[in-house]
């Protein structure tokens, strides 16, 4: 069984899902998912996680997430992005100055209302569904955090920014309303997800070069367990300690705060724990198997 991540350039026109899937089928893997969904019109890095490494895709998901956007000025589609109906445009009159004092304004945290043509659901109901319908329902304001929005180039009406921001952050709503702010409208003509908390495209590899390889230059691409955890604090467990954290029991003595990756003696992962007043819970355990089987790699 494989267990691991692969650090995936997703290429625009295809759907996360469809992705995964060839992803799956290249590397045998019996079990697959990804740490965060990108959109068909979407590139860019997409987390791969095989195995065991997919309990893993909860923390993953909570990571930033970075992504090159490029904003067309001036017009408004009914989707938000360029699959979308031009429903309404604007004179485009706006300097750089502009510009660059108006994305100030959008650095740090946010109520942003989640667009009708998301995957949200509303009584089991993706909301784009029920746009594709016509209809449209009104949806809570979520409260999001952009750490970065540079703007790389300004050729009107196209804007190109690179954009920092925390989990559940919808591109195309902040293209919307940094177009309200300069004064017109926007849409988002393109997007490109460059980074996933540690993680940057520049490691990753598009699914044509991953067809091209043989299976064991596959295979060396894939980041192992430790390698996927090794950003977060440690926490590392004698024989014992496995045994009652396993069994669901809480182990006091811990310093780290907060999530932490657990290790067994024999340098292998356990799962991860989270860290409390000198306490470690368990949160996410790998199977016992794979710790055996790395104790038996070492001896």
């Amino acid at each position: 069984m494989i267990d691991g991540a692969l650090l995936l350039d997703k290429p625009v026109g295809v759907t996360s899902n469809v992705a995964l899937q060839k992803v799956k089928r290249l590397f045998g893997a019996r079990k697959a998912g990804h740490a965060g969904t990108l959109d068909p019109l979407a590139s860019g890095l997409l987390v791969v996680l095989f195995g065991e490494a997919t309990k893993f895709a909860g923390p993953l998901l909570d990571d930033d997430k970075e992504y090159l956007a490029t904003l067309k000025l001036g017009e408004k589609t009914s989707t938000g992005d360029a699959e979308g109906e031009v429903v309404e445009k604007k004179q485009l009159r706006i300097s750089e100055a502009a510009i660059d004092e108006v994305l100030q304004r959008f650095v740090g945290d946010l109520e942003q209302v989640p667009p009708m043509h998301s995957a949200l659901k509303r009584d089991g109901v993706p909301l784009y569904a029920l746009a594709r319908k016509g209809q449209t329902v009104e949806r809570a304001a979520r409260r999001v955090r952009i750490s970065a929005l540079e703007k790389l180039a300004y050729e009107p009406p196209l804007l190109q920014l690179r954009v920092r921001c925390s989990k559940g952050t919808y591109i195309r709503t902040l293209a919307e309303d940094i177009g309200a702010a300069l004064g017109t409208c926007a849409h988002l003509t393109g997007l490109r997800r460059t980074g996933s908390g540690r993680f940057s495209v520049r490691e990753a590899l598009g699914l044509e070069a991953l067809a091209a390889m043989g299976e064991g230059e596959r295979a060396r691409r894939l980041l192992a367990l430790p390698e996927l955890l090794a950003g977060l604090p440690q926490a590392v467990l004698d024989a014992e300690q496995e045994a009652r954290f396993r069994n669901g029991q809480a182990l006091k003595g811990f310093s780290c705060g907060g999530l932490c990756a657990v290790y067994g003696a024999c340098g292998a992962v356990i799962g991860l724990g989270q860290g409390e007043a000198g306490a470690l819970r368990p949160l996410r355990l790998v199977a016992a198997s794979q710790t055996a089987d790395k104790h038996r790699q070492t001896l």
